[in-house]
């Protein structure tokens, strides 16, 4: 039996990684799996050989503070990696934890394949990484087209497969009449998938909502979270007594509330390719410590967060970071737009004439099953 190890460092990698290994078991369920996966894998029936969250850490201090862990647990990995002994060891984004787990297996056993899917971001920084990589990934798959040149010009094969986020999917209708009971516009807010980012955001994004309050009560505030997430802002929230805002994980769920929504305000990060993708205007947000973003913008080379922007060059979404990531910025910003419908609809013209660009033809983790049953059978 051909067997696979999956190899993720955070919830939106375990889900990226769940897409595409449910189509694969679909077209060939003779194969052994074991992960470093989260909730999603889980579903599958795939067992992790540790807690997702024992190596989620967000910015350059946290990760410096925790090295001693994420060292052993690196180690660790490659041990059960090794002792697995895998046809292919497939890899999710997370890159300063997956390639260096990549790099190790690859000495210890070149004849395991390594396909790597979400490609690091050598276009913001680190572009020499390339020429590393090429030693110990056999495939990396590319979300963006444009991304292929850096890879070509090292001769690491690679192959675009597209972005799941910005995929044309079949709709599943869910019913919402127990959910929305209020008929107030849903303003939807992505706080992010690592409970680091959340930790930071949330208190910003209660300010934020309770500053809304004041002014009306017209709105309805949806975090859309993780399942990994989920208890951890329903605790956060419940003394706060906002009746006017709700909390949910179910995928279709969150599809179906971001449909409704009239805004959304979104964590730095592909999700708002989504939100892009769904046709709703929004905002991005983020914010590191001094230190983290200090060592951050000595290290990147683009002027922006956000990937829209950086495709365009130009701030297509507003982006509040850093000091302006407050909740008085974020209220200005929201109400802004809101009262001006001719800047929503250039946001949304621009968005999606982004999106056309960089859609693929078919389904990102169709064409990854594929890649990887193709090594199965080589």
């Amino acid at each position: 039996m051909k067997k696979i190890f999956i190899l993720t460092g955070e919830p939106s990698g375990d889900k990226l990684a769940s897409e595409v290994i449910s189509k694969l078991k679909n077209n060939n369920p003779n194969i052994e799996y074991l992960s470093v996966g989260g909730s999603n894998l889980k579903n599958l029936g795939i067992q992790s050989i540790f807690d997702l969250k024992d190596i989620t850490y967000l910015g350059f201090t946290s990760v410096l503070l925790n090295i001693l862990k994420i060292r052993k647990k690196i180690n660790t990995t490659v041990d059960e990696i090794i002792k697995f002994n895998p046809d292919i060891l497939f890899s999710v984004d997370s890159p300063d934890f997956t390639m260096r787990v990549a790099e190790k297996v690859k000495i210890i056993n070149p004849k395991i394949k390594t396909i790597h899917y979400v490609a690091p971001q050598v276009w913001v920084w680190r572009e020499s990484r390339v020429k590393k990589i090429k030693n110990f990934i056999d495939h990396i798959l590319l979300l963006f087209d444009f991304e292929k040149k850096y890879f070509d010009k090292e001769n690491v094969k690679s192959t675009f497969v597209g972005h799941p986020l910005i995929e044309n999917r079949k709709k599943i209708k869910t019913n919402l009449d127990n959910f929305l009971t209020d008929n107030k516009k849903i303003i939807s807010i992505f706080p992010g998938s690592r409970k680091s980012e959340t930790t930071v955001l949330l208190p910003i994004l209660l300010d934020f909502i309770q500053l809304m309050n004041q002014k009306n009560l017209e709105y309805s505030f949806v975090f859309h979270s993780t399942e990994e997430n989920k208890e951890f802002i329903v605790n956060s929230i419940k003394d706060k007594n906002i009746e006017n805002l709700n909390v949910i994980s179910d995928d279709e769920l969150k599809s179906q509330v971001l449909s409704k929504s009239i805004f959304a305000i979104c964590k730095s990060g592909t999700v708002s390719l989504q939100v892009c993708s769904a046709q709703i205007p929004s905002i991005i947000i983020y914010k590191l410590n001094f230190i983290n973003f200090m060592i951050f913008k000595f290290l990147v080379n683009v002027k922006f967060a956000n990937i829209i922007n950086i495709i365009n060059n130009k701030e297509v979404i507003p982006e509040l970071l850093q000091s302006e990531c407050n909740a008085n910025e974020i209220f200005k910003s929201v109400n802004y737009l809101l009262k001006k419908p001719d800047l929503i609809r250039k946001q949304l013209e621009e968005c999606n004439k982004t999106l056309e660009g960089i859609r693929s033809k078919s389904s990102s983790s169709t064409e990854a099953s594929l890649i990887l049953q193709n090594y199965l059978v080589s």
